[in-house]
């Protein structure tokens, strides 16, 4: 759906108050303080709460994509998926508000079968990319054929998601992050 600038705008908004408070915190009232805009304009902007989230979300999935510098999977699949994980996890405040963010949506995911689809369907694009570089690794003979694609997609997919997660209320040194991460991906790629 297109939206209109003032929909952006107080989508953004809304994102702001879930990165300092949470979803719990987004109204339309505390949308129209955020951005400066009249509660009516919100109102105006918006018929429910649930499509401001909507344009909310979209906003978020746009401005989500992990800074990996180079190629997919370059120079290694290893070294390339370590750095996949590093990317995600709430190392700055740009990061950490990004997986507030993220997972105030995924809370409301089993319950809101719209936002649980888009959810659903970012995780299987990345699943499916992940398992073409595998497949493609294995081609180029950088790791055995024996190992399981799919299933290190869905490893690695936990494994960001796990770590992001538990940095926000556990946070550990990036260079202990990154050693551990290392230690995991080895296993999954049997290198």
């Amino acid at each position: 759906m297109e939206r209109t600038g003032r929909q952006i705008e107080l989508a953004d908004a809304g994102l702001r108050l879930v990165a300092g408070e949470g979803m719990g915190s987004v109204t339309f009232r505390a949308v129209a303080a955020e951005s400066g805009w009249s509660l009516g304009a919100v109102q105006r902007a918006f018929g429910s709460k649930e499509d401001l989230q909507a344009a909310m979300l979209e906003r978020l999935r746009t401005s989500v994509e992990p800074q990996v510098p180079g190629e997919p999977g370059r120079p290694t699949l290893h070294v390339w998926l370590v750095e996949l994980v590093i990317a995600v996890a709430p190392f700055d405040d740009r990061r950490r508000a990004m997986q507030r963010q993220g997972h105030a949506f995924a809370e409301l995911a089993p319950f809101d079968d719209r936002i649980g689809r888009i959810i659903a369907e970012d995780d299987d694009r990345l699943r499916a990319l992940l398992a073409r570089l595998v497949r493609r690794a294995q081609s180029e003979g950088e790791i055995e054929n024996s190992v399981d694609a799919e299933g290190v997609a869905w490893s690695v997919l936990a494994l960001m998601q796990g770590v992001a997660s538990q940095l926000l209320y556990d946070m550990q040194s990036e260079a202990d992050v990154r050693r551990w991460v290392d230690a995991v991906v080895q296993g999954v790629l049997h290198l």
